[in-house]
């Protein structure tokens, strides 16, 4: 595994962060969407300091996080439904 040394910024404060060199760009990408989402808070609510901007994206991010998973344990779970039926009825088919 391939790691390097990035730094960032995120609310104007940096961090240096270790990561694995094929998840820099997803990473680098990460930190410019929050810091564009704080950037938009910023504009358009008050607030007292950067860590209620910080929240506010932290919030909204898992909120979208929860949705997508249930999203995706819907599908799942009616994927799974819709193969076995799919497969009983081939089964039905093959006794024939």
């Amino acid at each position: 595994m391939d790691e390097i040394s990035i730094n960032l910024n995120i609310a104007d404060r940096p961090y240096r962060l270790t990561v694995l060199r094929e998840e820099e760009e997803r990473v680098r990408k990460a930190a410019a969407i929050i810091n564009d989402r704080i950037k938009t808070y910023a504009q358009n609510y008050a607030y007292k300091d950067r860590q209620d901007l910080l929240a506010m994206a932290a919030l909204q991010y898992a909120t979208s996080s929860l949705q997508f998973e249930s999203e995706v344990m819907f599908r799942d779970n009616h994927l799974t439904q819709k193969l076995t039926e799919l497969d009983q009825l081939l089964a039905n088919h093959l006794k024939l």
